[in-house]
């Protein structure tokens, strides 16, 4: 499980689900962080953490101003940096993908996360 900075995911009970929008993707969950504008020593701070309790797949940032960031583990290794959308919050898988549907365009690339991570949620 990563490390949750917005005071929001730490209200949730039970698995949900949100869109997430890869604006690239990194060999370090640190380097995807910084590159989403994450102050450097905040980004270190959260995997630290992150690690401390497991090898986490998703490390979550809120930024100043409120935007949400995430460093998420692909399939392949890597850490994809992306825009998150909680405001798009659903208990279901499918309704999320539903979501990021819409906010996919012109080429860009999407996952949906499931909170908290787990194995068989990973894309």
């Amino acid at each position: 499980m990563g490390v949750v900075k917005s005071a929001l995911m730490t209200d949730f009970l039970r698995e949900t689900y949100f869109p997430a929008i890869i604006c690239a993707e990194f060999d370090s969950p640190i380097d995807a962080l910084i590159s989403l504008c994450v102050a450097h020593d905040e980004a270190m701070n959260l995997v630290a953490a992150a690690w401390r309790t497991s090898d986490p797949s998703c490390i979550l940032a809120t930024l100043d101003g409120g935007r949400t960031v995430a460093a998420l583990r692909t399939t392949a290794g890597r850490w994809a940096a992306c825009n998150v959308f909680l405001d798009q919050c659903s208990s279901s898988r499918s309704e999320a993908e539903r979501q990021l549907k819409k906010r996919l365009k012109r080429g860009k690339r999407g996952s949906v996360v499931c909170w908290p991570p787990s194995d068989r949620d990973r894309e």
